[in-house]
């Protein structure tokens, strides 16, 4: 096989350096890739995650203190007088696994999800968001 002729989508040009190629592309010109596209993606996608974890571990902590002391649910006053106890902790061991679950989806969005993909993790981040905000306003008031 020559140079020229291209071994799956990497060929060697004239200098001997290899140049990526993606199959089917216009023109059949090399493109150039950044670092978040290369072999480092996993890298982003962990310290994405480690950061998302980072501001989440002080509410993580009030959740699963809420979730695991009873007496907890005097804090909150007459709101929650009428809740019974299993909803109440039920409540919080969901939001504890829900807010221990996002940076593992903030790590998998930057890993493995085009921009189109990241924009639907997005969009669901934020109706999570929104489901906590109508749960712990149906709890409080």
């Amino acid at each position: 096989m020559s140079p020229r002729q291209t071994s799956g989508n990497v060929h060697n040009n004239q200098s001997g350096s290899k140049n990526s190629q993606h199959k089917g592309t216009a023109g059949g010109g090399s493109t150039q890739h950044t670092a978040l596209e290369d072999g480092r993606r996993g890298g982003w996608g962990a310290f994405a995650g480690l950061i998302t974890f980072v501001l989440i571990a002080f509410p993580l902590s009030a959740t699963i203190a809420f979730a695991t002391n009873p007496q907890t649910q005097k804090l909150f006053g007459s709101h929650l007088a009428d809740a019974s106890q299993f909803g109440y902790r039920a409540f919080w061991w969901i939001l504890s696994l829900m807010l221990l679950a996002l940076p593992f989806l903030v790590g998998y969005g930057f890993t493995h999800l085009g921009s189109r993909g990241i924009k639907i993790v997005g969009g669901v981040i934020a109706l999570f968001v929104i489901v906590v905000v109508v749960l712990g306003q149906l709890f409080v008031y």
